[in-house]
């Protein structure tokens, strides 16, 4: 299949599909298996964003051990977990992930994340402000931003796995995951960062279930799920929804995730006869 460049008719025909797909699985009740699920748990914007990143920097492996590794970590910071965080000692935080494995990340990445976290919100107010800030001292670049902003989380620790920074090339699926779930407000996502931000400004999260379909699509030729990919299936889709081009990320990431649905299904779907 070509690209958007077929035609009108064809970007209709796209568009009308991918409405109906959105329509009938962009709901709650698709969301897991899914580290999203856990901010569901959580009222409160300000916990929210925090469970986010911790949810979003685990989003790697296989589903069933992010979960596990998700609650594990969020299980020391309670109900609260802002109050909690901003109430704990370095040390103290450090002990609470003592021992704490997933796949490349240690206890200690964790411990090192939060204290960053914390360092943030201390300054700015919340992670929302923070990347605000990254973003207009930047002169609005997204990108520049975005990466200022991971900068600063993975800050003293080994940041090459923690969240892999879009400067250095690369797609930032988990960083891009998780401005989605920070900056959109649906059923699915939260919209914790209201006001703050556009959902226009988005970069898709381009796993290799998203870049397959996007391949099939014509809106990538790239070997390989890059940053550069990722902006190419970006620029697509915002000719489909300029407003807010990961608006259709949920659904089609669904069909490679949950077992109810069939990702060679999805894609006879999206392959016009």
């Amino acid at each position: 299949m070509s690209s958007l460049k077929i035609g009108r008719d064809y970007e209709v025909w796209l568009k009308d599909t991918l409405e109906a797909l959105y329509a009938s699985y962009n709901k709650r009740e698709f969301v897991k298996p899914d580290p999203l699920q856990f901010l569901y748990n959580y009222h409160d914007p300000l916990d929210q964003e925090i469970v986010g990143i911790i949810a979003a920097t685990l989003a790697y492996g296989r589903v069933k051990q992010i979960l596990t590794s998700v609650e594990r970590i969020l299980h020391p910071l309670g109900d609260c977990p802002r109050e909690t965080l901003l109430g704990l000692e370095d040390k103290g935080l450090l002990r609470l992930y003592s021992g704490f494995k997933h796949r490349f990340h240690k206890g200690e990445d964790c411990a090192t994340l939060l204290l960053n976290v914390r360092k943030l919100i201390d300054i700015y107010g919340t992670l929302g402000r923070a990347l605000r800030y990254g973003i207009d001292t930047h002169q609005g670049d997204f990108i520049k931003g975005a990466s200022w902003f991971v900068d600063r989380l993975v800050q003293g620790g080994r940041g090459g796995f923690m969240f892999p920074n879009p400067s250095r090339g690369s797609a930032s699926k988990r960083l891009f995951l998780y401005l989605r779930w920070m900056i959109r407000k649906d059923e699915v996502d939260l919209g914790c960062w209201h006001g703050l931000f556009s959902p226009e400004d988005l970069i898709i999260p381009l796993d290799t279930h998203l870049f397959k379909v996007s391949k099939a699509l014509g809106f990538t030729k790239r070997r390989v799920p890059d940053l550069k990919a990722a902006m190419e299936v970006t620029s697509c889709f915002k000719k489909i929804c300029p407003e807010d081009p990961v608006r259709y990320d949920f659904v089609l990431t669904r069909f490679g995730i949950n077992p109810k649905f069939s990702e060679e299904a999805l894609l006879c779907l999206l392959e016009r006869s």
